[in-house]
């Protein structure tokens, strides 16, 4: 297996270290102001006296990049991540003696790659599946009809005003919230407390939340509620007729609507389907291929990991610095996930290579331009945005990918199977 760690040693000749060193003096020297010089005037020998430390850091960072890069290129070396420089020998009058380690990007030997058998088989869409979108978009339709007031009954949609009085951090406060009293997706405790209140009452009501409750901060906690009944609606659902078929677009009866429904639902689930035998394909592909990774890739996407890890917590209303968690451990949790994710990677933009596979500046700009019109802004101020923030290398990227495991995709063996 190709080694991927790289150690050199470096004897940078003594007059580039003093003409590196003059350079340094003379720009401490316009910078530097001390009592009893003029600006820019402090003799050098002072400057290199007073000044040792930040000279010697000067002549550091000018000549060891410059000569590592420079043989680095020469020898045909792609670095990646940050070198390790030690055993730094600078003295005046003397060469400057340096040895550093790094990684490689690794040279991947592609075996074969097409007619990757995978599971795969087109969706059947039977009639049960159309009637059962029509009826949810029948739903969709519903319209809710306030009644006379009277007793919260279970089948009501019960319209309230809701807020905690403990046990909820933060606080909950809602003035008007719909819930369907004995429905599926509504907790019992809230269908006990409201069944047989009227418009107008209110009650407080203790209830415990599951603790598989999809919202962390309530699942499993007590929490005191009080809750103000503002009115009653009933559900009342359109007829499944070619009227309706009509309102929801432009069909000409139920048959067409129901014909649309069926290449809507096929589209879906065709697209699904696809996309968990791309993901095969591509976990296939780093079983067929061993190569090593440098270490900066897999941290980089352990961060990556970790952050979306993050953004998920806080997406449900977590902050993470308030938990207690050994961070280097989530970090090692990731670290294979993050190893195969890399390896996958590397393996597809090398196929796209060979392939001649990329996006083109048509496919980028329509990205861009759902981009902005899914932010609300202007398709300009977006590309700016993106542009700023590595935005647009990374839609190449992922276009890129897309195409390479469609490619697979197309060119893989498809094996029928559950």
């Amino acid at each position: 297996m190709p080694e991927i760690k790289k150690s050199l040693e470096f004897s940078i000749p003594a007059d580039q270290v003093a003409q590196a060193t003059a350079r340094a003096v003379a720009k401490i020297q316009q910078k530097v102001r001390l009592p009893g010089f003029r600006p820019g005037k402090v003799p050098a020998g002072i400057i290199q006296k007073r000044f040792e430390e930040d000279i010697r850091q000067e002549v550091l960072n000018e000549l060891v990049p410059k000569y590592l890069f420079k043989r680095a290129e020469d020898e045909g070396l792609n670095i990646v991540g940050t070198p390790d420089i030690r055993e730094v020998d600078l003295r005046p009058g003397e060469p400057l003696r340096f040895k550093t380690e790094f990684e490689i990007a690794p040279e991947i030997e592609l075996g074969e790659y097409k007619g990757i058998s995978v599971r795969y088989q087109d969706p059947e869409i039977g009639e049960e599946d159309v009637a059962r979108r029509l009826e949810e978009i029948r739903d969709q339709k519903a319209q809710y009809l306030s009644v006379d007031p009277r007793p919260a009954a279970d089948g009501d949609h019960a319209v309230i005003a809701l807020e905690s009085l403990a046990g909820a951090d933060p606080p909950v406060k809602q003035e008007e919230l719909t819930l369907h009293v004995g429905g599926e997706d509504t907790l019992s405790g809230f269908s006990d407390n409201l069944r047989g209140l009227s418009p107008g009452e209110e009650k407080e009501f203790d209830l415990t939340y599951p603790e598989d409750f999809g919202q962390p901060r309530l699942a499993g906690k007590t929490v005191r509620f009080r809750a103000r009944l503002k009115a009653i609606r009933r559900k009342e659902l359109p007829e499944l007729d070619d009227e309706f078929a009509q309102d929801v677009g432009d069909y000409l009866n139920l048959e067409e609507l129901r014909e649309a429904v069926r290449r809507s639902l096929f589209a879906e689930r065709q697209f699904i389907a696809q996309q968990e035998a791309k993901h095969k394909l591509a976990e296939k592909l780093v079983d067929l291929h061993d190569f090593p990774v440098p270490e900066a890739y897999i941290e980089r996407q352990v961060e990556l990991l970790v952050e979306q890890h993050f953004r998920g917590l806080a997406a449900q209303g977590i902050d993470p610095r308030t938990l207690k968690l050994d961070w280097d451990r989530v970090k090692q949790s990731q670290r294979e996930r993050a190893l195969r994710e890399v390896k996958a990677s590397l393996i597809l933009n090398k196929i796209a290579e060979r392939e001649g596979l990329y996006a083109t500046n048509e496919e980028v700009d329509r990205e861009v331009q759902r981009i902005a019109k899914q932010e609300r802004e202007p398709v300009a101020a977006a590309r700016m945005r993106l542009e700023k923030e590595d935005g647009l290398r990374r839609i190449a990227s992922r276009i890129r990918t897309d195409k390479t495991l469609s490619f697979l995709f197309e060119h893989a063996t498809k094996v029928a199977g559950d």
